[in-house]
């Protein structure tokens, strides 16, 4: 056992009292030590509850015969952090949750862990966290929040997003929108929909990492506590068989989890978290493999925010393992012989499973769209590719073609668009908000949902070198590499240039003149850095191109396996 560094023989007699200190008995102390990482917080609606959730592992750890021993994480709310200077430190802290939950399982040797995170960057962190440490280890999330209703409609967050474009357009009133506000998220859960933190729950499923039911049981449900009350009675086996997440975590799991990703329309921030992910697993994901997968695996779920459907009615139809059963029907299927966290293989896990609701997950043969819901976009204007959600797309933005309106930041970009500067046609473009030039990647709800608001989400086109919430819907073109700091093409756009996009196609093209490109690329100088102390300001001098997964380079990390 790891933990007999800190509490076997005459030598750990220091490290027992200390233990003894906290109220351990020797009959806990005997016992396998299982580490707890949750990210528990009162900011995160997310994260409000995962008290509860930690009480429920370990009971399950305790009837297990383990002894759980808890410990917390940062967590930023996306929401909260939205359109101001906050965002920046969002995707930044994915590194920092990876970094403290090493930190914390390699201090303190626990023979096994069950990480509890919910929204955005915990996930995708605690999972880089549990493959760089390669101990026995589970994953359970918080769970979904429940849609709201207001007039008779499903609401959730981005509703409140895209009211405030309404109430711009003055096609909602203020009266409207305070009680939308008061309805759109009625209680405790990561945001309803399948933007970001359940996309990155399915997937963590989809893997084999979490159990099933993970990415989709809803916060309030009494089934979550049961899952996390068996996530801890699971980590017990894993422990016993010595089943490590990297077992799991195997290419050919990773392919299975991206399918789902098509299947499911999940959130294009999926596109910088599984190669980080999967790069701590020491599998190499290229990006053009999105596309692979995308070609050949249909759009089953059409969920909030591109469709009607609701995580709660996804979960109702069967859940990941529905969706995950229905894709054996494709052309190349998935690979049901690599192990899951249930110490079975993924097709032992499905021999069971039917789709209970076909509306909710289409068959094979009838989907939502032929194609899987995220697409990768080449051209001169993104060499190393750029991503768009295009199950959200509408058909008459599938191909655009129209002027440049250029801003160098989003409260620019959010100026023009509210104050009634962006016309039909018109291809926006924020730059200088890549990993490196934002700093941070930030994430760009606002922006977007005030197209929605505004009526011109089937007219206008958004492309930047940052990214998007999953809550994003429309012609939205995130993760543009190279970044304009880096002096990336999207840098050299000027005004009224012409930009044509074809999803479809996969291509993304600034209709300019190479000799002209290279003269602007000549006189282009880098900007200033926005951030020059703190974390934030190490973070972009450290972090890669959003096309590698904005980890930080390889020779500012370092991976532990144990």
């Amino acid at each position: 056992m790891r933990s007999d560094a800190i509490r076997k023989g005459v030598e750990r007699a220091p490290h027992r009292s200390l233990l003894k200190a906290m109220g351990y008995t020797n009959e806990e102390i005997r016992r396998p030590l299982i580490g707890i990482a949750h990210a528990h917080s009162e900011i995160v609606p997310g994260h409000s509850h995962l008290d509860k959730i930690v009480e429920a592992v370990k009971t399950g750890v305790r009837m297990a015969g383990g002894t759980p021993i808890a410990f917390g994480t940062i967590g930023v709310c996306d929401g909260l952090a939205m359109n101001h200077k906050g965002m920046k430190y969002s995707l930044a802290s994915r590194e920092i949750i990876a970094d403290s939950v090493e930190i914390m399982a390699m201090a303190h040797p626990f023979d096994a862990m069950v990480l509890i995170p919910n929204c955005d960057k915990a996930t995708p962190g605690m999972l880089m966290a549990m493959l760089r440490v390669n101990i026995p280890a589970i994953m359970v999330s918080g769970g979904p929040m429940l849609t709201g209703r207001f007039r008779g409609k499903d609401v959730h967050l981005v509703s409140v997003f895209e009211g405030v474009g309404r109430v711009k357009a003055e096609t909602l009133s203020m009266e409207e929108l305070d009680e939308l506000e008061d309805n759109a998220c009625p209680g405790c859960g990561s945001c309803a929909g399948m933007f970001t933190a359940n996309s990155m729950n399915c997937l963590t499923e989809a893997i084999g990492l979490g159990l099933p039911g993970n990415g989709t049981i809803p916060a309030v449900a009494a089934a979550r506590i049961r899952l996390a009350k068996e996530a801890g009675m699971a980590v017990m086996d894993l422990l016993a068989e010595d089943i490590r997440p990297r077992d799991i975590a195997t290419l050919a799991a990773f392919e299975n989890a991206m399918a789902i990703d098509m299947a499911l329309g999940c959130s294009t921030n999926t596109v910088l978290h599984v190669p980080a992910i999967a790069r701590e697993a020491g599998v190499t994901l290229p990006l053009a493999l999105f596309n692979e997968v995308s070609e050949r695996v249909p759009h089953l779920c059409s969920l909030i925010p591109g469709g009607p459907h609701s995580l709660q009615q996804l979960d109702e139809a069967g859940g990941v393992p529905a969706v995950m059963h229905e894709l054996i029907n494709t052309e190349k299927g998935l690979n049901l012989e690599v192990m899951t966290v249930t110490g079975k293989t993924l097709g032992e896990n499905l021999e069971k499973v039917r789709v209970r609701d076909a509306d909710v997950i289409r068959p094979v043969d009838d989907p939502y769209h032929a194609f899987g819901g995220i697409a990768v976009l080449y051209g001169n204007l993104a060499p190393d590719g750029c991503v768009v959600k295009q199950s959200a797309v509408a058909e008459e933005m599938l191909k655009h073609s129209g002027p440049a309106r250029v801003f160098e930041s989003e409260d620019e970009a959010q100026a023009a668009i509210l104050g009634g500067k962006i016309k039909e046609g018109d291809v926006v473009i924020i730059r200088y908000c890549g990993p490196k030039g934002g700093p941070g990647m930030p994430e760009m709800l606002s922006p977007t949902s005030a197209i929605v608001g505004m009526g011109l989400g089937k007219s206008v086109a958004l492309i930047t070198d940052g990214r998007f919430s999953g809550g994003t819907q429309g012609a939205c073109i995130g993760h543009v590499s190279p970044e304009a700091a880096d002096g990336g093409p999207i840098a050299f756009v000027e005004e009224g240039d012409r930009i044509t996009i074809d999803i479809r196609q996969k291509s993304i093209e600034l209709v300019v003149a190479e000799e002209i490109l290279a003269q602007r690329a000549h006189n282009w100088q880098p900007p200033a850095p926005k951030i020059t102390t703190g974390y934030v300001a190490r973070y972009a001098k450290l972090v890669t191109s959003g096309s590698t997964g904005a980890v930080l380079r390889e020779d500012a990390c370092n991976r532990q396996a144990d």
